[in-house]
C-alpha cells in the first residue's frame, strides 16, 4: 500500500503488521476497535446490490454455490504487499475448485486498466482497490457497481462452520468496509501509522523518541545540526502528511471534533485542535526541518534518502518495511513512533491509528460473482491469514491467524508496529471522511501539498479545507453518512 504511493486512494486506505505478540493482538479478545463504527446513513446500494448469490448454509464449504469449472478472474494493487500473497490464495481456491482456471492481473493503474472494463459490463471476478489510481469505492457504490458483502459476513467461516466470517475478523474491520448499514469492501490488511525511524541511528546518536511535539522540534534541531535531514515525505501522495496531521487534529481535539469534521458540520475545520495541528506541522517546514525537494519526490524516492540516511523520520503506514526491503541496508533496524502529542490534547500520546485497510471488492456485475466472494471467505480463513503474513510480511484481519512459528520471524518493524498498536491500549484513532468522500479527500490533499511545499500558509489550508466540506456538504448528488457521537 503504500502504494501509491500509498495506500489506497480514498482512502488510501491503509495496511500491515504482525507480531508474536500477535497472538495477543489478534486472538479472541482482541479489538482492533478502530475508533468508531462506520456511519449511520444508509447506502443507496446496501439493499439493490446484494448481487445474485446469497449464501446457503446448508452448504457450509461451498456456501455461495460456486461452480467448479468457472474461471475466476482476480486483479490486484501491485504495491507495498506485491503481489504474490495473492498467488498464494489463487492457490487455494484451485486445490478447493481445481477445475477452475485463474486469471491473475497485477498493476498500479487500477482506474486505467479497469475502469473500461466496468464501462463494458466485464470487471474482474474479485479486485484489491487500492494505490493513487484506486477505483473510487463511494462512486462505484452509488452507481450500484459493488456487490453487498454482508453475505460474506453471514456465510460459514471455513475453519468452524458453527461460526459466521463476521466472528473470525477483528473488531473494527465490518464498519471500515461499510456504506451506511453494509459492508461493501473487505478491508484485509490491518495497518498501523507512525513515524519511522532507524532505531540503530537513533541509539548510535542518543536520540530519544519524542513524546511531546516540544520535544520533537528540540530533536529536530539538533538532528539538522548534523547535516541530516529531519524529516522526508511523499511530497508527490500528499495523504502521507495528512495521516500524521490529521491523528495530531484526533488526539488535540477528541471524539467531538472527529465527528465534527466526518459529519461535514459547518466550521468543523475552524476549531482550535486543527489551528494547533497545522501550525505543529508547519513548523517542520517554516524551521526548515524537512528533506530539501522532498515535497516533489515520489514515495519510493523520499523512502529511499530516508533508508540512505539522509533524513531521519518519516510518516508510513506499516506496509513500509516490506516495500522497503531491498531498499534497506543491515543493521537499519526499523521502527516506528506515535505522533507526539499537543498541549492539551485529549487523546493519550500513545493513541495511535491502526485499522483495517487494503479494500478488496467482488463486483456486482463480476461474470464469478459466487467464486469472487468464496476467494474473500479463503482469505478469512486462518490458512489465508496466515499466509499472507508469510508472503507480505504483514498481518491481516483474521484473528488467531499467526502461529509462533511465524511470529517467531518477524521482522524488526513490524515488532515495532506490533509494540506501537499494544501500547496504545485501546486508544485508536479511525477517520471516515476519507471512504466516504474522495473529491473532499482529493481536496485536502491538494490543500497538503500546497502547506508542504510552503506555497499556502497554515490559515489558507484552514480556508481550504473548510471551504472543500461545505462543498461536499452542499453537493446533493452525493450521498452522505454520519459518524456516531458515542464513539471516538
Amino acid at each position: 500500500m503504500s502504494e501509491h504511493g500509498l495506500p489506497a486512494d480514498v482512502s488510501r486506505r491503509q495496511m500491515l503488521v504482525r507480531s508474536a505478540a500477535i497472538a495477543a493482538m489478534v486472538g479472541p479478545g482482541s479489538a482492533l476497535a478502530a475508533g468508531c463504527a462506520a456511519g449511520s446513513g444508509s447506502s443507496k446500494s446496501s439493499t439493490t446490490n446484494s448481487g445474485s448469490t446469497a449464501a446457503n448454509s446448508s452448504d457450509p464449504k461451498n456456501p455461495f454455490g460456486v461452480k467448479a469449472s468457472n474461471p475466476l478472474d482476480v486483479y490486484v494493487f501491485k504495491g507495498g504487499y506485491g503481489d504474490n500473497y495473492a498467488k498464494a490464495f489463487e492457490a487455494m481456491y484451485t486445490k478447493d475448485f481445481p477445475g477452475a482456471s485463474v486469471s491473475h492481473h497485477s498493476g498500479q493503474n487500477l482506474t486505467g486498466d479497469l475502469q473500461p472494463r466496468f464501462n463494458a459490463g466485464s470487471p474482474p471476478d474479485v479486485i484489491d482497490d487500492s494505490g493513487a489510481q484506486q477505483l473510487k469505492l463511494d462512486v462505484l457504490n452509488s452507481s450500484g457497481q459493488l456487490t453487498n458483502l454482508d453475505q460474506l459476513l453471514n456465510a460459514p467461516s471455513i475453519d468452524d462452520p458453527s461460526k459466521k466470517v463476521r466472528d473470525t475478523l477483528l473488531a473494527g474491520t465490518i464498519e471500515q468496509g461499510q456504506l451506511g448499514q453494509s459492508m461493501f469492501s473487505l478491508n484485509y490488511v490491518f495497518t498501523v501509522f507512525g513515524l519511522w525511524y532507524s532505531a540503530s541511528t537513533f541509539k548510535k546518536n542518543n536520540w530519544q523518541v519524542p513524546t511531546t511535539w516540544d520535544d520533537f522540534m528540540t530533536l529536530c534541531a539538533t538532528i539538522k545540526a548534523t547535516g541530516m535531514a529531519p524529516f522526508a515525505h511523499q511530497g508527490k501522495y500528499p495523504y502521507y502528511m495528512l495521516v500524521p496531521l490529521m491523528d495530531m487534529v484526533a488526539k488535540n481535539g477528541g471524539p467531538d471534533v472527529q465527528t465534527a469534521i466526518d459529519n461535514l458540520e459547518p466550521n468543523a475545520w475552524k476549531a482550535d485542535a486543527v489551528k494547533n495541528s497545522v501550525d505543529a506541522i508547519y513548523e517542520l517546514v517554516d524551521k526548515g526541518y524537512m528533506l530539501p525537494g522532498t515535497e516533489g519526490l515520489t514515495h519510493i524516492q523520499s523512502q529511499t534518502l530516508w533508508n540512505q540516511g539522509k533524513a531521519a523520520v518519516i510518516p508510513c503506514g506499516s506496509w513500509l518495511e516490506n516495500e522497503q526491503l531491498t531498499a534497506t541496508p543491515p543493521g537499519f533496524d526499523m521502527a516506528v513512533f506515535a505522533m507526539p502529542s499537543l498541549t492539551g490534547d485529549k487523546m493519550p500520546q500513545t493513541a495511535v491509528r491502526a485499522e483495517a485497510g487494503e479494500p478488496f471488492i467482488v463486483p456486482s456485475k463480476a461474470k464469478n460473482q459466487a467464486g469472487g466472494l468464496e476467494f474473500l471467505r479463503i482469505m478469512c480463513s486462518k490458512a489465508g491469514g496466515a499466509s499472507f503474513a508469510q508472503n507480505a510480511n504483514s498481518l491481516s484481519v483474521v484473528k488467531d491467524a499467526i502461529t509462533p512459528e511465524i511470529s517467531a520471524k518477524l521482522l524488526p518493524g513490524t515488532k515495532s508496529s506490533n509494540d506501537l498498536y499494544q501500547a496504545a491500549n485501546g486508544q485508536y484513532i479511525a477517520w471516515y471522511y476519507l471512504n466516504w468522500y474522495s473529491q473532499f479527500e482529493k481536496d485536502l490533499e491538494d490543500a497538503m501539498s500546497q502547506l508542504m511545499a510552503n506555497k499556502i500558509k497554515p490559515a489558507d489550508f484552514i480556508n481550504r479545507a473548510q471551504s472543500a466540506a461545505d462543498k461536499c456538504a452542499a453537493d446533493s448528488s452525493v450521498q452522505k453518512f454520519k459518524r456516531p457521537t458515542s464513539t471516538s
